[in-house]
């Protein structure tokens, strides 16, 4: 989402894949926080004017899952088990992503290396997405 709002290389997809009407695109209750938090704070950007632009793709479905139980426990124990400050420095709402995208059983879309990886591992499907460099995880 940050990519989009902020036209960053992977924007256009980002876009494609929101808009896409043979699909819905899910946002994490908490990931929709990082997203609002970042604008806000770095970019000077109230939180209505950024849930205006997101909403504004509603054509292809963005919806907005809310962390349950299943979810919080399932970030817990990927962040526990692939979390390395190193070698792997997954955040727990990149955390969040993934055990939404596996609760709802939807793609990963994602430009994080690591995020990527652990997400294949665990067997969810991953929309590599350019990064602000325009290289697309592996």
């Amino acid at each position: 989402m940050l990519a989009f709002l902020l036209n960053e290389p992977a924007a256009d997809d980002v876009e494609r894949e929101l808009r896409d009407p043979n699909q819905t695109a899910w946002i994490s209750a908490i990931n929709l926080a990082e997203v609002v938090d970042v604008m806000e704070r770095i970019y000077a950007r109230s939180p209505s004017a950024t849930l205006e632009s997101l909403m504004l793709l509603e054509t292809g479905g963005l919806r907005v899952a809310h962390v349950d139980g299943d979810i919080g426990v399932q970030a817990g124990a990927l962040h526990a088990r692939h979390y390395d400050r190193n070698k792997s420095a997954l955040s727990m709402a990149d955390c969040v992503a993934l055990a939404t995208a596996s609760v709802l059983g939807e793609p990963l879309a994602t430009a994080d290396p690591a995020l990527a990886a652990v997400a294949t591992a665990s067997g969810t499907t991953v929309v590599p997405l350019p990064d602000t460099r325009g290289r697309r995880p592996s």
